[in-house]
């Protein structure tokens, strides 16, 4: 059997990458974001102020991505702070995509600013895996003004693991056999799929690297940690037997989220806020032809403190009415209505491709009055999707500020719409 190569493309700081290309190449600045102190940030004045990505000289200033933009401040007085972009991100990322596609047909996407590529065969072609990854690396670099790590292995994981070595803009290797030298002396942190909660149950275990992973008893990690123990135990292991599916799979929820301009401090504020969350999710389930049972709110303090509640409901429905119905009621079980809000948002799971409704007596919906709400929503989504989101709103949000439908996904990546940019970026 043919043994397998596989590449995993990462755009360097993708949106501070995306952001200073498009300004250098094709509006013509000078100053590259890339080579002063700089982030991508969101709006501080909305508290949406998060550092998205930054410049290397920015993250020399102890800049990390993730932190709010008033402590990147404080680090940096001097900091360019540039504003998200997602319709150049969205047009940045399909130009991407396309050029790898040009290596090789089968390309799975796997967020935004990163793909795998299955070069498998194509050494006839392009020559040494290596080599074919310097041709991807400079050709991306000439035509689109970004740099991109690349990592080569036979799976999926350890090219991704590869991908993740060394930055910006390098091409590495990690075959089985550089797994003990170059993979397991990595924190276990590092692995693919641990995160902070998992590292301190590991840690506890006395498991500090990859390569104490990799040799622990499985056994026992499967009775500590269920089934993703074993998971993890592969993949330290190297072991991952994941084809690259060049057709993205289905979405198992949806969800979308805002930060608000001002403290949530009333019940009534709060609802509206997450009734445009629902019209913006089950805009994008109808579209889908999705319906949802199990429906989640995510609340965050001022404080940042986290909370959630989910609620079973007794058929799927995609209905905007209904899901805000299910949502308000979560809402008031689990807000204790006094704490101060700064973040809230919904999301709907366990899908079927068909909306269902168990009636009954207690119900207060007919078979025929469900169906015009479902008919009524579509119609709305078809004048929005052919004269734009704001032709139509609630009465509830005449008089309100803030958009009618909110969330963490752009108007532009809502609808469809992109900036037109130049072939040449």
């Amino acid at each position: 059997m043919r043994e397998r190569v596989i590449f995993h493309v990462d755009a360097n700081s993708a949106f501070l990458s995306w952001s200073a290309a498009y300004r250098v190449k094709v509006l013509g600045e000078t100053v590259d974001l890339r080579e002063i102190p700089s982030v991508v940030a969101g709006d501080k004045a909305s508290r949406q102020g998060v550092v998205l990505a930054k410049s290397t000289p920015a993250k020399k200033f102890g800049i990390q991505t993730g932190e709010p933009l008033f402590q990147a401040l404080e680090k940096c007085p001097q900091l360019t702070v540039v504003a998200p972009d997602y319709e150049l991100y969205v047009e940045a990322s399909r130009h991407f995509v396309e050029i790898l596609r040009q290596f090789s047909p089968l390309v799975e996407q796997y967020s935004i600013d990163e793909a795998w590529v299955d070069m498998t065969g194509t050494q006839r072609i392009y020559g040494d895996p290596r080599l074919a990854a310097e041709k991807m690396r400079e050709r991306i670099w000439n035509e689109l003004g970004f740099t991109v790590n690349v990592g080569i292995s036979t799976n999926k994981i350890l090219a991704k693991m590869a991908g993740d070595f060394e930055k910006p803009n390098k091409v590495h290797t990690l075959y089985p056999e550089e797994i003990e030298a170059k993979f397991w002396p990595l924190p276990v942190r590092d692995l693919f799929l641990v995160g902070a909660a998992t590292e301190r149950k590991l840690n506890r275990l006395g498991i500090y690297t990859i390569g104490d992973l990799a040799n622990a008893d499985v056994s026992m990690l499967r009775k500590r940690l269920g089934k993703p123990g074993e998971t993890i135990w592969h993949f330290a292991n190297g072991r991952n037997a994941d084809m690259v599916v060049p057709v993205p799979a289905e979405n198992k929820g949806y969800s979308n989220a805002t930060t608000t301009a001002q403290d949530v401090v009333s019940r009534d504020v709060g609802q509206r806020v997450l009734l445009s969350l629902c019209e913006t999710v089950a805009m994008r389930m109808r579209k889908d032809g999705k319906s949802g049972r199990c429906v989640t709110i995510h609340l965050r303090t001022s404080d940042f403190r986290h909370f959630s509640h989910q609620l079973q409901l007794c058929g799927a429905t995609n209905i905007t009415a209904e899901l805000f119905k299910a949502v308000c009621r979560a809402f008031d079980e689990v807000w204790d209505g006094q704490t101060p809000l700064r973040q809230l948002g919904v999301q709907v799971t366990k899908l079927a491709r068909e909306p269902y409704q168990q009636y009954d007596l207690f119900s207060g919906i007919t078979p025929a009055q469900y169906e015009r709400k479902l008919r009524l929503d579509e119609t709305v989504d078809s004048i929005r999707d052919k004269f734009g989101e704001d032709i139509i709103r609630r009465a509830k949000f005449t008089r309100d500020p803030n958009g009618h439908m909110a969330g963490g996904l752009s108007k532009a990546r809502r609808t469809g719409v992109t900036k037109p940019i130049p072939k040449e970026f």
